[in-house]
């Protein structure tokens, strides 16, 4: 079974309806959950949010935010994943935003990839970030961010359910 077959199983199992905020994989997520059979019903949305001026203009992602913690962090991932959130009826949204290289950009190694997980149940909402990298081509690392977003959805998604916050 596919790592996207995998997440729809478990956003089916668990009555979850996904939105993404897409940098660096550029759309990824969702075409690799498009491309399960039945994967419509639970996909709600998914921005591509390439500049800074997208990320303020579509998700409300901060000024202050990008200008003090730079475009690949957990803090911009984290407020993209929120924003996608606030602007839907999904009830979990996953974020990337990263270097896929091949060079470094503001001293950050290419490959370097943020993500964040965001779940809201009624008024609860919480917010799990990771930055990792990932090594090969852009097409490679690009592959890699957007299958590593979809596998670690149930750990996160349990810690949520289970009450931990970020």
């Amino acid at each position: 079974m596919s790592t996207a077959d995998c997440a729809v199983a478990y956003l089916r199992d668990h009555a979850l309806r996904l939105t993404t905020a897409e940098s660096c994989t550029a759309g990824k997520i969702i075409t690799l959950l498009s491309e399960v059979k039945g994967s419509g019903e639970l996909i709600e949305s998914g921005y591509v949010v390439y500049s800074p001026e997208a990320k303020q203009r579509l998700l409300n992602v901060s000024p202050d935010t990008i200008e003090t913690f730079n475009l690949t962090s957990c803090e911009v991932a984290r407020e993209m994943a929120l924003g996608a959130l606030r602007d839907s009826p999904a009830n979990v949204a996953l974020a990337t935003t990263g270097i896929l290289g091949p060079e470094d950009v503001d001293g950050i190694p290419a490959g370097t990839i943020c993500f964040a997980w965001a779940f809201q149940r009624g008024q609860v909402q919480s917010v799990f970030t990771r930055r990792l990298r990932f090594f090969g081509s852009r097409c490679d690392v690009q592959r890699q961010a957007a299958e590593h977003a979809l596998q670690a959805l149930p750990h996160f998604h349990q810690r949520f359910i289970a009450g931990e916050q970020a």
